[in-house]
């Protein structure tokens, strides 16, 4: 009886069991949802996420998806429910944008594997709490375009196996040597980057690590590495300039298990002959200064890695066509081979064959036309080929299209940009050769024909097309219309003609969903945007700027364009007219509406963007206020110029990170009030010709900024100028020329080590230069002319400010003498110190002045100073700026009025010391300066005569010596110079006739007024040698004095007739009627006559006689 009823309770226990199961949660099939702490974290990180591609549709806070843990992207532990993954990885067609906030994720504290890779969360930073996520093992932000320095918080992660930040770009600063505390790290990759610095030692203690990623960095000193550190690494890639010694020799051969490695930039390859990896798979030794030897000594033996080796990258070293040959017998496996860069130079057939390569990459090498033909005979896999700049010409493709038809139809991605293509034969040799292609890139060659009528119906499975920077004529064939399958069309700097409105119509046909970027800029492109742009709903970028289009653009025109997030339009004849209360359905991230009549009323539209990287609305009319909510939405950008507009008001205060060091431009507004602190996060800033008037609270008070450009010049601002100019110690350019400033310049400018360029230019400042100023050592350009500076030139500036190119001290109160020292600025060009009181003579060791001795201007030393001309203004670049110049106007003063210079590379070669109190003589060295173009000594106290070595100066456009004291005649060798365009030898004490060679006659009489002794026509007088005559100059005719003129004449000519017959019979009469006076004057007449005949023979035995004696 026991027995039944225990059977019968189990029977009931098992009929029970599934239902308390349910009740106690121990059913694993039980649907468990999210924490709702969690679920709401996410929608906060969702929230400042744009999702163009609809990655996130499933994450909704409504009653039906209010499980996150079905959310796409999440997994949840089945039995507590707290999420454990996020992946949210992106794609080339697929992708989240915006500003991502990785601190809204802190409340997952379970979760373990983090993957926000392949995204464009440009701006953003890494945050520093990442250690709150201390059961995180796998994070990965590769590909995702955040900023800032690493963390030093992620050494705490300690049960992280995966650390992947590679190809961020952004990411700068040192590696965290903290990373070594990651003991149970598997996988770190880090390249890719702008990382510098050393590599930590630390990074030895990783004794699990199995790949290693360092490469695309700038990083340098010694390789830290022993033999033993990383025992277990099957994966090392490094850049670097590091010094390779034997011992790093020795680690990198004991690393047996290696199958990939890449090396980059070791410039001691003397070590290659150590490494021995039979199972390598891949190599890569690109800029380490390879030479044939270095590779006949890596391939000594061909079982050295020759049947496991399946990429090859030899890129940027110096190997010859021997090397290609080399590399055939090691050729079996080989898929991938880059030789890009090289001294390769291939005329002749290579019997060689790659019987498995893929993917070749010949480019920046030489090849003829042969070897073309030749090339698809290596291996009948070939689909990637890859040969730009290879002095490929049209030549290459004049073949019969039968006999390559078979051996280059595997091709699927073909480069030949960078080569001498002209004609339509690479068209022809396309239509019968090549008709798989999906990638063709043809940019930068010297096509200057139409393209092809049936382009598009032959090459219909093109996805890449890329023809710009080329000469290509005509309309685009509708025909592209048939390439249903093209994704990304670059057409710009062409020649290309013809309606945009064609084009659209054709391109919407089939390919509408598949569509994602149009580059037609820099055409001839007329018409309007037709309504059918709307229709590519996939598009993402659209460049139709530097055309000749015209019409509205309305938003109807850009309503469907969700994923948009680049638009130019930018030098065209467009108008913009979008309702103020449109939302635009994208998130636009580089926008450029450059003189596209916006309206007169700031955009309101543009205050819904939040992802901002580049914006340029200048020249557009704009005015009033920019709103609050606009500046808010900055911290992402790079680039903003909102210049020549008539914005006004003031610009608010607000507390706003600029997370990635933006040029910001807004220069030509009316802009007033003080200026923001926040501005001082840009790296160049341009506020030029505006109205702000305090500058104070802006430059004081800030910490450490990395700007590089400041232009506060024609401006309101006044007082005294501030004493902390070490908070922007990075700075190379400095403008504040043209503003109400005062006082003494500050101590602490002399704290702007790096600067390159300081102009404070028609202020009111006093006193003397600041000696702290001769820490300035970099300076180019000092300009502190038109302002009230008094004492001595300090002898400083040629001891201290050697690079000085330009020294402008105009118009101020400096006196004494010039100091000798300024004769060892060797690389001066312009130089004015006109306008002062400076005293004494002009040192005669200017021929010292390098750079004025030489005819033409050094372009390599102002390539290497980052200086290009450009116009009449010159401009400086700066490497860390990405965006960033500056354009400085230079003039020189010519009979008291500015002038500019027409060509600046030949002209920004002047000497100006006018308006001084400069004594003795003109020093016979200002000859010797070749390359003066401007010389301008005037209004002094100088004496003497001119020396003739001022002939010398074949280059001279400009010379004003007047109001001096300067005696002597004028040297002819002057008006032998072609290019004298303008001279003033006016008010001196010059004496003798004026040289009338060449165009010197084309100088009026005020170039020579005011010397008395000076004769010649231009003077309308007479020399002494040419006797009592006077030059006599017609009237014009019209004048009021006609009639008396006429008087004049008509008794001039009646007497001129009474005098001539008077004479006459006065002469001749006597000598008829008396025969005595007749033989008499006979007599004379012959003597005469004889004496003239003999003159010749005379003077000819005078100089025979004279030239004997000096032998």
């Amino acid at each position: 009886m026991l027995n039944y009823y225990l059977k019968l309770f189990y029977v009931l226990l098992l009929l029970l069991l599934p239902v308390a199961e349910s009740i106690l949660g121990f059913n694993n099939t039980a649907e468990i949802k999210c924490i709702e702490r969690e679920r709401l974290a996410l929608l906060n990180f969702k929230h400042g996420l744009i999702d163009a591609y609809d990655m996130l549709s499933t994450w909704r806070d409504d009653d039906k998806s209010r499980d996150c843990c079905k959310w796409k992207g999440i997994q949840c532990d089945h039995q507590t429910g707290h999420v454990t993954i996020l992946r949210l990885c992106g794609s080339d067609t697929q992708y989240l944008s915006g500003a991502v906030n990785i601190t809204s994720l802190f409340p997952l504290q379970n979760i373990q594997h983090l993957d926000l890779s392949n995204n464009f969360f440009i701006g953003s930073h890494i945050p520093e709490l990442m250690d709150s996520l201390t059961n995180l093992r796998y994070l990965n932000l590769s590909r995702s375009i955040v900023g800032g320095n690493i963390p030093t918080q992620l050494g705490s992660l300690t049960h992280l196996l995966s650390l992947d930040l590679s190809h961020n770009y952004f990411l700068r600063g040192d590696i965290p040597y903290i990373l070594g505390s990651l003991t149970s790290l598997r996988y770190l990759d880090l390249s890719d980057n702008n990382l510098d610095g050393k590599i930590p030692s630390q990074l030895g203690n990783l004794s699990q690590l199995r790949h290693l990623g360092l490469s695309g960095n700038s990083l340098s000193g010694e390789l830290p590495f022993q033999v033993g550190n990383l025992p277990y690494l099957q994966t090392l890639r490094l850049t670097g300039d590091f010094d390779v010694k034997p011992n790093d020799a020795d680690w990198l051969s004991s690393l047996s298990s290696l199958t990939h490695l890449a090396i980059d930039g070791l410039h001691n390859p003397d070590w290659l002959h150590m490494i021995h990896y039979p199972k390598l798979e891949e190599l890569r030794l690109a800029n380490c200064s390879l030479s044939d030897t270095h590779i006949r000594s890596l391939f000594y033996s061909p079982s050295n890695f020759s049947n496991s080796l399946i990429i090859l990258d030899l890129s940027s070293n110096m190997l010859t066509s021997s090397t290609f040959q080399l590399l055939s017998n090691f050729s079996l496996n080989l898929q991938e081979l880059y030789l890009s860069h090289n001294n390769i130079v291939l005329s002749s057939p290579v019997h060689s064959t790659f019987p498995s390569l893929v993917i070749l990459d010949f480019s920046y090498n030489k090849m003829t036309s042969l070897l073309f033909q030749g090339i698809f005979n290596f291996s009948s896999k070939l689909q990637n080929l890859y040969l730009q700049n290879c002095s490929i010409g049209d030549d290459s493709f004049l073949m019969s299209a039968i006999s390559i038809t078979n051996s280059s139809s595997s091709l699927v991605s073909l480069d030949l940009s960078s080569n001498l293509l002209k004609s339509s034969s690479i068209f022809y040799w396309l239509f019968n050769s090549t008709t798989n292609l999906r990638i063709l890139e043809l940019f930068d060659n010297i096509l200057e024909v139409p393209i092809p009528y049936g382009f598009g119906k032959v090459m219909n499975s093109l996805e890449f097309l890329d023809f710009s920077q080329n000469k290509l004529q005509g309309e685009i064939p509708s025909s592209f219309g048939n390439m249903c399958t093209l994704q990304r069309l670059y057409l710009s700097n062409n020649e290309l003609s013809g309606e945009i409105s064609s084009l659209f119509q054709n391109s919407s046909r089939c390919n509408k969903h598949v569509f994602q970027s149009l580059d037609l800029s820099y055409n001839k492109i007329i018409g309007t945007l037709p309504a059918s742009l709307g229709l590519l709903s996939e598009l993402e970028i659209l460049k139709v700027d530097g055309n000749h289009l015209e019409g509205d653009i309305t938003e109807s025109h850009l309503s469907n364009l969700s994923k948009l997030w680049y638009l130019s339009l930018s030098h065209n004849s467009l108008s913009l007219k979008i309702v103020p209360n449109w939302v635009p359905p994208f998130q636009i991230i580089n926008l450029k509406l450059k003189s596209c009549k916006m309206g007169s009323i700031f955009p309101s539209w543009l205050q819904t963007q939040r992802s901002l990287v580049f914006l340029d609305i200048s020249d557009n009319g704009l005015k009033g206020s920019v709103p609050k909510l606009f500046w808010n939405n900055l911290q992402n950008v790079q680039y903003l110029n909102m210049s020549q507009n008539n914005l006004t008001g003031a610009i608010p205060d607000i507390s706003l990170k600029l997370l990635n060091i933006p040029s910001i431009i807004l220069n030509s507004n009316m802009f007033e009030g003080q200026i923001p602190s926040f501005l001082l996060q840009a790296s160049e800033l341009r506020l030029s010709n505006n109205n702000f008037s305090d500058q104070f609270s802006f430059i004081c008070g800030q910490s450490t900024s990395a700007m590089t450009i400041l232009d506060l010049s024609n401006n309101q601002l006044k007082g005294q100028l501030p004493d902390c100019w070490k908070s922007i110690h990075r700075l190379l350019c400095l403008d504040l020329s043209n503003n109400k400033l005062s006082g003494k310049i500050p101590v602490s400018m002399g704290s702007l080590l790096e600067l390159e360029v300081l102009i404070l230019r028609n202020n009111n400042l006093k006193g003397e230069l600041a000696s702290t100023l001769k820490n300035c050592s970099n300076l180019i350009m000092l300009d502190v002319a038109e302002n009230m500076l008094s004492g001595p030139i300090p002898s400083w500036i040629g001891e201290s400010m050697q690079q000085l190119i330009i020294l402008n001290m105009r118009d101020n109160h400096f006196s004494r003498s010039l100091p000798i020292q300024l004769c060892y600025l060797k690389h001066i060009q312009f130089l004015d110190l006109s306008k002062n009181m400076l005293s004494k003579g002009i040192p005669s060791c200017l021929n010292n002045l390098t750079a004025l001795s030489e005819k033409s201007v050094n372009t390599d030393e102002i390539t290497n100073r980052s200086i290009h001309w450009k116009n009449s203004n010159y401009m400086f670049t700066f490497d860390s700026s990405l965006f960033g110049f500056y354009t400085l106007k230079i003039s020189f003063m010519w009979k008291g009025v500015e002038q500019w210079f027409k060509n600046p590379e030949l002209q920004l070669k002047s000497i100006d010391l006018s308006s001084n109190k400069f004594t003795g003589d003109v020093p016979k060295e200002v000859g010797y300066l070749l390359g003066l173009v401007s010389l301008n000594l005037s209004r002094n106290n100088l004496s003497g005569e001119i020396p003739l070595e001022i002939g010398n100066l074949s280059l001279l456009e400009y010379l004003d010596l007047s109001r001096n004291h300067i005696s002597g005649g004028i040297p002819f060798s002057l008006s032998q110079i072609d290019f004298l365009g303008m001279l003033d030898l006016s008010h001196n004490s010059l004496s003798g006739r004026i040289p009338s060679g060449r165009h010197f006659g084309t100088f009026d009489v005020s170039s020579f007024e005011g010397n008395v002794g000076l004769c010649g026509e231009q003077l309308n007088r007479t020399c002494p040698e040419d006797g009592n005559q006077t030059t006599i100059k017609p009237r014009e005719h019209g004048t009021v004095n006609d009639d008396e003129d006429n008087g004049f004449y008509q008794a001039l000519y009646m007497s001129m007739g009474i005098g001539y017959f008077t004479g006459f019979w006065g002469l001749l009469g006597p000598m008829l009627l008396c025969h005595s006076w007749k033989n008499t004057y006979l007599r004379f007449l012959n003597r005469s006559y004889i004496s003239i005949i003999c003159m010749p023979s005379v003077v000819g035995g005078l100089i025979a006689r004279k030239r004997l004696l000096q032998l």
